[in-house]
């Protein structure tokens, strides 16, 4: 670990970089050893009113906290090795499971909802990440990433969908990505922002007004691929549009137009994740295969829907 410790730097590749993180920043290592060999640390949710961060470890099953000052601690087991996280417009926890390949709604009671689990009578493939627009729809990422060859009954592609907020209607916005993975929105919502783990890019797609996407305005945002470890995976947006995606060497730090501005070199290979937390959203936590770190940023996150009263 002492190699990548000093291995850990903040990279500045365009000056407006500076409006956005401190190169001298600290990376803090907050915790390690999770994840395994059917999947890694992932999902972190900042949970606003309990000050605390959730975060998925697939290969064993739990859902994990971490509270600053005491660490991390078990928060659910098992979780059908669920990935991605978030929370709706009434603040109940949505994740994408893979073990079930579903999506679930946490209720304020405690119980369980599935919110989605076929498309078309097909079983979904393995549900990967989530994102809930300002209007209550829930738009994920279904990849094949089951260790198994699919059935003759599967899904023969991998989709993004998008439920209407009753969970009325589904619809494959997309189908021609090879493994779709992080998706997130620009602060307006006018663009949906895709990554292809396999193709090594992110994907951008104009919103249309009734949710869907504009399949004319597909183009490619930012090719993230080098020489380092390190794939697209994970994807937020912070209030003024920048975009974090984890890629090769760590997580790169985009305007909106695709400029990559930096990169955050965290000294863990493969990033999973991010997510913004903090009573400010100025903290940017990273999931990693097996550790989940920290970044002080200068611009909040786009927050996270909390509980209502």
């Amino acid at each position: 670990m002492a190699e990548s410790q000093l291995s850990k730097r903040i990279e500045k590749l365009a000056p407006e970089l500076d409006r956005i993180i401190d190169t001298s920043e600290t990376i803090h290592d907050l915790a390690d050893g999770f994840g395994g060999a059917q999947g890694p640390a992932e999902g972190p949710l900042w949970w606003k009113e309990g000050g605390y961060l959730l975060f998925s470890d697939i290969h064993n099953n739990k859902r994990m906290k971490y509270e600053s000052g005491k660490g991390v601690s078990l928060h659910l087991e098992p979780t059908n090795r669920a990935n991605g996280l978030t929370r709706d417009l009434q603040g109940r926890l949505v994740a994408c499971e893979h073990d079930s390949r579903r999506v679930t709604r946490l209720e304020l009671d405690g119980s369980l909802t599935v919110i989605c689990n076929s498309y078309q009578g097909r079983q979904l493939n393995r549900p990967n990440d989530v994102v809930v627009k300002s209007d209550g729809a829930i738009y994920f990422t279904d990849p094949w990433t089951n260790p198994n060859p699919p059935n003759q009954w599967d899904l023969p592609f991998s989709g993004v969908y998008r439920l209407t907020p009753d969970l009325g209607t589904l619809t494959l916005l997309v189908d021609d990505f090879t493994l779709p993975n992080g998706l997130a929105f620009s602060p307006d919502e006018s663009v949906l922002y895709i990554n292809d783990t396999r193709r090594g890019h992110i994907r951008a797609f104009d919103v249309m007004p009734n949710g869907a996407i504009s399949r004319a305005s597909d183009r490619v945002f930012a090719d993230l691929r080098g020489p380092e470890p390190g794939v697209p995976d994970g994807m937020k947006v912070d209030v003024e549009g920048n975009v974090y995606c984890g890629g090769a060497g760590g997580i790169w730090i985009m305007d909106k137009t695709g400029k990559k501005l930096g990169r955050i070199v965290h000294g863990a290979p493969a990033t999973t994740n991010v997510g913004f937390g903090g009573d400010d959203w100025k903290t940017l936590y990273v999931t990693s295969r097996n550790h989940l770190g920290s970044v002080k940023v200068k611009i909040p996150g786009i927050p996270v829907p909390v509980g209502k009263k």
